[in-house]
């Protein structure tokens, strides 16, 4: 009941919009997998680092663009 009620609320959180931010998707994803791998440790766990770092290592696997990007204007003579 309670691995229904988890996954739930993850599917819950993984369906939330874009505009709410990714964040949220990220650490949800991460303390899912967490669960998965170490149990409620891994939940916590997997929950923060999803969080703080499910961002960049989605723009690094190429799956987001990186959000600042800086026109570069090259000057040719």
């Amino acid at each position: 009941m309670r691995t229904i009620a988890l996954s739930a609320f993850v599917s819950a959180l993984l369906l939330a919009p874009a505009s709410a931010g990714e964040r949220l998707g990220d650490g949800a994803m991460g303390a899912l997998a967490g669960a998965v791998v170490a149990g409620p440790v891994g939940l916590v766990a997997g929950g923060v680092i999803g969080y703080a770092a499910g961002p960049k290592i989605s723009e690094r696997l190429g799956i987001n663009k990186p959000r600042h990007h800086r026109r570069v204007r090259h000057v040719y003579r």
